[in-house]
């Protein structure tokens, strides 16, 4: 077969512009037979922004051939080609209009895009962006957004996307053509042929992948394993924690020929075995460099090994919990003394149901549009290679995390042992494993979920480490709320009925239908048909109350709010909005006949569970049985809501405004969730360890305990429940950072204050950026400001060749952001809400932090006001309590974006005048883990910088 991978360089992305740089690479018979490379003169000037882009200047195409003049050349070079391009819809576009204005007919044979086939082939590859595949493939580039680069890359990666599809199991690739059928696509044709070509050349091969149900798999049956290690190991395991610990230095040294050990990691690792042995609970706040993993899961596996105990490890991220698994497991594998059994156990939506998954193949059941089949396509390919069957493994494209959740893992529609996929099942294998080890890593969102299923998701546990334990109490109060969003119950219904030919109910009608001379089934098919109506009448009153809720929200939501593009509004008993009997109204009418729909499946379901087999509909059964309990929740969610049914909760509605009725979200939360969290793990645990580099405010761990439930020791108390420790830090911040607060800087005051304000923070920023050279993180409260400083510095930056990136606004993706942040090696990088923590950008591409505003939670977000209101029926003061504590946490998370490693160094700016000028402010500087703070006049800072940072031969211009 023969390829023609094509780039091309533009003037824009519009219809009406114009092609500035050609490459082409011809591959035939896998091998590069051909190039073609050339400028074009446009005939009009290049945009700045393009020269920016790709380095092509007028100068450069100004005696370059026309466009008439490439594409005779071109022309006969693509004759009998399958055309390919990385984001092929792109160079397509501008290869057929160039061919229609140059008199040469359409390009008319087929075309293929890389993106597609990096998806299906590497379903793990974390970004498609050509430069960072490029990099992680190892392949040269050169010269980026050049066509002749761009296209000698894109056909290197496309080799290796054919060498990796021909080297899977031939199974997997005939599921792909069947996934994707030839007649649907240019893809399906290409899958066809791969698979015919293979069907000729490779028989089924046992001896490399395990073959069950006509999928290739890489996971064996659960349950057989042998056991890590024998009674002997655990007794020659010395009875002095000190002894094994000296041993595990010494591993340590001998694999690390730099090790040195560190005092606050070997306080902590100290602290925590000694309160697992005195049955005592810890907060110890640990900051960056600490090694913080390391220093809870070596006394974590000591104890669990030596008392055969479990010990459960809780992170808030995923994140987290990979860097565990993938990081510092094999390493602990590699040191300590005896063998052992670590696991990591997610909740179950994050892994895949095989059964379901088969389901959907073999029912083709797929939204329009190739997205659904993409996304089934490169699951296939991923299951020839995971054994977790975890959906961080994947790398979704646009809708594919939409098709996830129709085939992730379940309870309500699981069939357990009664599944034929459960020896091979990913969810209960996580199970089995979490049962069978010593550490069992999870995230503080499943011990919720544990603690709601009376304790039948994680296994039974007595000594508990609680990472990012700063996120606890509001996860906590996450997961013991209630809520229902808009497409919550619309999912269910279309789940059921699409429309009356698509469904699952219209599926099982279809199977059902062959047995048309059956009674049974005839009755079954009849109420099939009456339940569409039914599901019709629900989704019009659903439909109908969201788009109420919204009017209410659009007239009444309280201004304000971090985002701009959200809306938010508090429900009170007490002050109602005057036409609720309209809302309650609705909410009867839906209440009705969702009941009567969860009866009529209800009733289905068990009679087709006494005949499953015999009419062959025992997933059906199972699925409807689970959809139908999903109704009667959403049923009883809503009612809470509308009827407000407890005191102790707040209740609050949102949407966005671009999705408005559609993104309505019902949402109702406990106020205070410290009781049930001192029930169910402080009082129910002998030990639990609470870590984070950010516990504590103004050096006291006030907050956080009060947030939790736990009681302060007091200082003369011999032996307090509870310890609290403060580790020093690793790092000589006072000679690694720099504070520094323009004391002349404008307050916020009004609109007219905003204005004043942002046009003072961009030009110091400019500025400030320059004498840095960009490598800047500017921390915002607010998405409106980071938008409108956004445009402002793009604009001041450009002619100094520093970029300018913004969350939302280049991308919503963090790890993208911060991925091309890290790229350029002159950026500016505007973040908000996620980038205050999680974010670790060490060495010199982050010099210079910037926190625009102290990160309060905006006073009118229903749960800060509910709070607020019951601390001051206590007489306590709702700001000093919760605001500038919460406030001050924030602070100190986005602090440590700066400073990541001994090396570091670098300054960080605050904006915000009220930290030398109110009384709270000394709260946020006094938190800090000693940096040197000065405040100046703001025409002070750039020479400040430069010359803290010894780079004072940079002018700035």
């Amino acid at each position: 077969m023969k390829f023609a991978v094509l780039d091309f360089e533009t003037t824009g992305t519009g219809p009406a512009d114009d092609i500035i740089q050609v490459g082409l690479v011809i591959i035939d018979d896998m091998e590069v037979t051909d190039r073609y490379t050339s400028l074009v003169n446009p005939g009009i000037s290049i945009p700045s922004s393009i020269t920016e882009l790709t380095g092509i200047t007028d100068e450069m195409v100004e005696h370059a051939p026309k466009v008439d003049d490439i594409m005779a050349e071109m022309y006969p070079l693509l004759f009998d080609c399958v055309l390919v391009a990385h984001h092929a819809s792109f160079d397509l576009g501008f290869l057929q209009r160039a061919l229609r204005k140059t008199g040469y007919p359409d390009f008319t044979g087929r075309v293929l895009d890389t993106i597609d086939m990096l998806r299906i082939v590497f379903p793990s590859l974390p970004t498609y962006q050509l430069g960072m595949v490029a990099s992680a493939f190892g392949i040269e580039h050169e010269r980026p957004h050049q066509a002749d680069s761009d296209a000698d890359v894109t056909a290197e990666i496309w080799t290796m996307s054919l060498d990796r599809l021909l080297s899977l199991p031939l199974l997997t690739v005939q599921r792909l053509a069947q996934i994707l059928p030839a007649e649907t696509s240019d893809l399906g044709w290409f899958m066809s042929e791969i698979a015919r070509f293979k069907e000729q050349q490779t028989p089924l091969d046992q001896s490399i992948h395990q073959y069950y149900r006509q999928f290739a798999l890489n996971v064996q049956d659960w349950g057989d394993e042998d056991p890590v290690r024998d009674e002997n190991d655990v007794l020659e395991l010395s009875d002095s924690f000190e002894d094994v610990y000296d041993q595990v230095k010494e591993a340590l040294k001998a694999k690390f020929e730099h090790f040195e050990s560190r005092e606050a990691q070997e306080i902590m690792i100290r602290e925590i075995e000694e309160a697992f042995q005195n049955d005592r609970h810890l907060m110890i706040e640990a900051g960056t460099g600490t090694g913080k993993s390391l220093g809870y899961l070596i006394p974590s596996l000591y104890y669990g090994i030596k008392h055969d105990e479990k010990v459960v490890v809780s992170t808030h991220t995923i994140n987290l919990q990979e860097q565990l698994r993938e990081r510092d497991i094999p390493l602990l594998h590699d040191i300590f003394p005896v063998n052992f059994k670590a696991s990591v156990l997610k909740g179950r939506s994050h892994y895949l149901c095989l059964r379901k998954f088969e389901n959907r193949i073999s029912m083709q059941e797929f939204d329009t549009g190739k997205e659904d089949a993409i996304t089934a396509a490169q699951m296939v390919v991923w299951l020839s290679q995971t054994q977790n069957g975890d959906e961080e493994e994947l790398h979704f494209g646009n809708k594919g995390a939409a098709f996830w959740h129709t085939v992730s893992s379940d309870a309500e529609s699981c069939q357990n042992r009664h599944c034929p996929w459960f020896k091979k099942c990913f969810y209960h294998r996580a199970r089995h494993d979490a049962n069978n080890s010593d550490v069992v890593i999870t995230n503080h969102s499943l011990l919720f979920t544990d603690m709601k299923a009376e304790n039948r998701v994680l296994p039974a546990y007595k000594h508990l480490v609680l990472d990012e334990a700063h996120h606890f109490e509001e996860v906590a109060s996450k997961h013991l709320g209630k809520e229902l969003h808009y497409l919550g119950l619309t999912n269910q219904l279309l789940w059921l009925f699409k429309d009356s030919r698509n469904g699952q109910l219209p599926a099982l009608r279809t199977k059902l239908q062959r047995y048309d001379d059956d009674y049974r089934a005839a009755t079954w098919m009849n109420g099939i048909d009456n339940l569409f109506p039914k599901t019709l009448l629900i989704k019009e009153a659903w439909d109908l109350l969201c788009e109420k809720f919204y009017e209410l929200l659009q007239t009444n939501s309280e201004p304000g709010q971090i985002d701009p593009g959200s809306l938010v509004m508090r429900l009170k008993k007490e002050s109602l909005p005057p036409n609720w009997s309209d809302f309650t109204d609705l909410e009867e009418i839906l209440e009705q006949h969702i009941q009567e729909v969860y009866k009529s499946v209800d009733s289905l379901v068990q009679d087709l569970k006494e005949v499953q087999e015999e009419y062959d509909v025992q997933s059906f059964v199972t699925d409807l049985g689970g959809v139908a309990k999903e109704l009667q929740a959403a049923k009883e969610t809503l009612r809470f809501f509308m009827k407000m049914a407890d005191d102790n909760f707040v209740y609050w509605v949102e949407a966005g405004t671009y999705n408005k009725s559609r993104s309505i979200n019902l949402i109702s939360v406990p106020m205070d969730v410290s009781p049930l969290i001192r029930e169910h793990f402080f009082d129910n645990k002998e030990s639990v360890i609470l870590t984070s580099a950010t516990l504590s405010v103004n050096k006291s761990f006030q907050y956080s305990a009060d947030q939790l439930g736990l009681k302060l020791p007091v200082e003369e108390e011999e032996n307090p429940k509870l310890k609290t420790v403060q580790l020093p830090s690793p790092f000589q911040y006072r000679q690694q950072a720099l504070v520094c607060i323009p004391r002349d800087f404008p307050m916020i005051r009004g609109r007219s204050g905003e204005e004043e304000f942002l046009k003072a923070l961009t030009e110091s920023l400019t500025d400030v950026a320059v004498a840095t050279r960009g490598r800047m993180l500017v921390l915002f409260t607010s998405n409106r400001m980071l938008k409108l400083a956004h445009a402002v510095l793009k604009e001041n930056l450009r002619p100094h060749g520093i970029h300018v990136l913004g969350q939302g606004v280049d991308t919503g993706n963090r790890s993208k952001l911060t991925r091309l942040f890290q790229e350029h090696k002159a950026c500016v990088l505007l973040g908000t809400s996620s980038f205050w923590e999680g974010v670790d950008i060490p060495g010199e591409a982050l010099t210079c932090l910037a926190i625009v505003r102290l990160p309060f939670q905006p006073p009118n977000h229903p749960l800060v006001e509910a709070k607020s209101e019951n601390l001051k029926k206590r007489n306590q003061n709702p700001f000093m309590k919760l605001s500038v504590p919460q406030a001050v946490i924030r602070f100190k998370q986005g602090f440590g974006r700066l400073v990541r490693r001994a090396s570091d160094k670098g300054i960080v700016l605050i904006y915000d005048t009220r930290v030398i000028e109110t009384q709270y402010g000394k709260h946020f500087l006094y938190s800090l883990p000693g940096p040197k703070i000065e405040h100046m006049p703001v025409e002070r800072i750039v020479p400040r910088i430069q010359e803290w940072m010894g780079e004072n031969s940079l002018e700035v211009t």
